[in-house]
Formats: C-alpha cells, structure tokens, sequence
C-alpha cells in the first residue's frame, strides 16, 4: 500500500461533483465580473458631456474670469456644469452654476464665464458639468 492510498483511505478522495460544481461556479463568476467589466468602460468611457479648464485670470478682489472647454456628445443634451472660486486659505469664496447646449458652442467649445467672489480668490476649481442620464460631473 502507497501513501497515497494510506491518504485516500483515511481523508476521502475529493468529489468529482464538488470539483465540477466549484469550477462552474468560478466560470459563472469571472464571466459576470468580465461582463460588468466590460459595461463600466463602455458606459463610463464615453461620457455625454465633458469640460476642462482652459484658463483663469484673477480679475479684483470681487470677480474672477475662466474659460471652460466644454464637449458636448449629443445636440439635444442640455448639461449643467460648476466651477467654484477658491480662496488663499481653500474655502470656497464664489461659484457659478450655467447651463450648455450645443447651440451654445456652434462658434467653438470654450466659453468665457464671470465667477464673482466674496473676496480674493486664487485658483478656480472646475467640478465639471452633468447631464440628467450622467450624474457625476466630468
């Protein structure tokens, strides 16, 4: 008698039942996480509006100006974007909520928003811009 058999006959041989089940069950899985994989980069990687900032200046005390680069993917999508005015100290001290349509970008993709401020702001934060079917700012 070899060790093995001495193993076998003591411990039981592994279930060839249990090891089908446990490989459809590892394959039923990893295809579920390859599919939902698969419907995050295309859902999320093709956005329906998107923005950066292009530049700021620093009017007066009061007011700061930026320039947004905003695309918008479809004609019909009304987005709503957000850049806010942060102070020395990074509180934010001004912010300006717009609304873009395509019809707002028919001479190029960068607007020119006025942001006032209750002091001295030093840098512009652009949130982004959303849509009712993309809630995330991008």
């Amino acid at each position: 008698m070899s060790q093995q058999d001495s193993l076998t006959e003591r411990y039981g041989a592994p279930s060839p039942v249990a090891r089908r089940a446990l490989v459809t069950v590892v394959v039923v899985v990893a295809a579920a996480f390859l599919g939902w994989l698969g419907w995050a980069a295309l859902f999320h990687g093709d956005p329906q509006v998107s923005s950066d900032l292009v530049t700021f200046t620093v009017d007066d005390e009061h007011q700061v100006t930026a320039r947004v680069d905003v695309r918008i993917d479809d004609e019909d999508v009304v987005a709503s974007c957000l850049l806010r005015a942060i102070a020395e100290d990074h509180t934010v001290v001004g912010e300006v909520n717009f609304d873009v349509t395509a019809a707002d970008l028919e001479d190029g993709n960068v607007l020119e928003k006025v942001i006032r401020t209750e002091r001295r702001a030093t840098s512009v934060d652009p949130v982004g811009c959303t849509t009712p079917d993309q809630p995330r700012p991008r």
